[in-house]
C-alpha cells in the first residue's frame, strides 16, 4: 500500500479546507437571525470547539502555549475578532461576490503591511500586484457608488485590512503557535455581540441547524486544515488553492439564492484574481528554480 507524500497530504488538506469553508458566506446569508446573534453563536461555537480540541491535544502545555506569544497573542485575538465582525456585517450589506473578491486582496494588503511594519523587502512584481489589486477594488467600489452596496464594500475592505494585519502579527511572532490567539479572537466576539444587542435564545430551529453546521464543522475544521496545510505544501501553492474559495463562495450563493454579481464586480474581480494568480504562479516558478 503506497503512502501519501508530504506534498499530496498538504494538497488534500488544503483542498478539503477550501471545500468546507466555501459555504461560509452562503450559511451567513441563509441564517435569518440578526447579525449580532449570528456573531454570538458563530464566535462561541467555532472558538469553543477549537479551544476544546487544542486543550485535549496539548493538555498541560496548552496554558504555556497561550502565554508564549506575549503581547502579540491578545493583539492578534483583538484584530481577528474585529475582522470577523466586519466580515459578517459586510455579507449583510453587500453581495457575497463583492465581499469575497475584496477579501481576496488580503495577500496584497499583507505584503504592503509587511513592508511598512516588518520592514520586509518588496520586489517590483509585488508592488505591481498591489497597485493592480487596488485598481480592482476601486472598480468594485465604482459599481456601488449608487449607495446600494458601498457601505458593505467598505466593511469588506476593512475586514481584509484586519485579516492582513493579523497575518503580519502572526508572522512577527513566528515560529510560535498562534492558533490559540485566533481561537480566543472568535470567543472575544461573543461579549462584543452580547453587549451590542445579541439575543442568543431568539434563534429558530432552521437557524440553529445552520449555526451548528457553521460553528462546529465549517469554521473550526477548515481553519485547522488551512493551518496544517502549509506544513506540507509551499505557501504560494496554498495561496493558489485558497483562491478557489473566492470563486466557490459566490457560486454557492448564486446557486441557492440566485444572487448575481454586477459588471463592476466581475471586472474588478477578474483583475484582482488574475493579478494574484499571476503573482502566485510566478512565486511558485521562482521557488522551484531555487530548489533545483
Amino acid at each position: 500500500m503506497s503512502v501519501l507524500s508530504d506534498h499530496s497530504k498538504g494538497l488534500i488538506m488544503t483542498l478539503v479546507a477550501v471545500l468546507l469553508l466555501s459555504p461560509d458566506a452562503l450559511l451567513v446569508r441563509l441564517i435569518g437571525t440578526d447579525p449580532w446573534t449570528l456573531l454570538f453563536w458563530r464566535g462561541l461555537l467555532s472558538g469553543g470547539i477549537l479551544i476544546f480540541f487544542l486543550g485535549a491535544i496539548y493538555r498541560r502545555q496548552f496554558i504555556a502555549m497561550c502565554k508564549a506569544p506575549g503581547r502579540a497573542g491578545p493583539l492578534s485575538a483583538l484584530v481577528a475578532a474585529v475582522g470577523n465582525v466586519l466580515f459578517v456585517c459586510s455579507l449583510r450589506q453587500t453581495t457575497a461576490a463583492n465581499t469575497m473578491i475584496i477579501l481576496a486582496a488580503t495577500p496584497l494588503i499583507t505584503a504592503l503591511c509587511s513592508h511598512l511594519f516588518l520592514k520586509e523587502k518588496t520586489d517590483r512584481k509585488t508592488w505591481f500586484a498591489i497597485a493592480t489589486g487596488c485598481g480592482g477594488i476601486l472598480i468594485i467600489f465604482s459599481g456601488s457608488l449608487d449607495g446600494s452596496h458601498l457601505f458593505g464594500d467598505l466593511l469588506a475592505f476593512c475586514a481584509a485590512c484586519c485579516w492582513a494585519g493579523n497575518l503580519v502579527i502572526v508572522r512577527s511572532a513566528r515560529p510560535l503557535n498562534m492558533i490559540p490567539a485566533n481561537a480566543f479572537g472568535s470567543l472575544l466576539v461573543v461579549p462584543i455581540a452580547f453587549l451590542v444587542g445579541a439575543e442568543p435564545l431568539a434563534v429558530s430551529g432552521a437557524d440553529a441547524l445552520f449555526l451548528a453546521l457553521l460553528g462546529l464543522l465549517v469554521l473550526p475544521v477548515s481553519f485547522a486544515l488551512i493551518t496544517l496545510g502549509p506544513r506540507y505544501l509551499p505557501a504560494p501553492e496554498v495561496s493558489l488553492i485558497l483562491l478557489l474559495e473566492t470563486l466557490l463562495s459566490p457560486f454557492w450563493v448564486w446557486l441557492v439564492i440566485g444572487e448575481e454579481p454586477g459588471r463592476a464586480t466581475l471586472l474588478g474581480g477578474l483583475l484582482i484574481l488574475g493579478t494574484i494568480l499571476a503573482h502566485t504562479l510566478t512565486g511558485i516558478h521562482e521557488q522551484r528554480k531555487r530548489s533545483v
